[in-house]
């Protein structure tokens, strides 16, 4: 499992960087607002992630549905990891009290990235490249038991 980790890692580097790298372009030199240009980053972030993944990390399993399907999985995933962050973030600021940019940061980009990141490796591993089970509808044959296939 750790090239597995590594590439993970390799993937989201790059994804964080091509995030953070168009966000500052798009405040600096375009002119958008912060929320547009987040939004936009946050795609690209998801895209780079989604392909580092796709091309790298889980290039040798066969897709158990269409690609896309999984980048819209791949997504929701990442979407739902933001949102742990968001409520890493809001928890410490708005219910603990905890309102310094330093308690802001340990918590959404400390706390909440930890958190956030488990989330996605799990997400990215077992719902997006999940490996295909051809002609099996989870019941094993007469001659392996009657028995489904997730009980060993």
């Amino acid at each position: 499992m750790l090239p597995e980790i590594a590439g993970f890692a390799v993937a989201g580097g790059a994804a964080y960087a091509a995030d953070l790298g168009l966000f500052i372009w798009l405040r600096g030199h375009t002119g958008l607002g912060p929320l547009t240009a987040k939004s936009v980053s946050f795609l690209a972030g998801c895209t780079v992630a989604y392909l580092g993944n796709a091309l790298g990390t889980y290039r040798r399993r066969t897709p158990a549905t269409g690609r896309a399907r999984r980048y819209g999985v791949f997504f929701a995933v990442n979407a739902a990891g933001a949102g742990v962050q968001l409520l890493c973030l809001a928890g410490s600021h708005y219910v603990l009290g905890l309102t310094s940019p330093r308690a802001d940061i340990v918590s959404g980009a400390g706390v909440g990235m930890v958190l956030a990141t488990a989330l996605r490796f799990w997400g990215t591993r077992t719902l997006v490249f999940r490996t295909a089970t051809r002609g099996s509808s989870g019941v094993r044959g007469p001659e392996e038991g009657s028995r489904p296939t997730w009980t060993g």
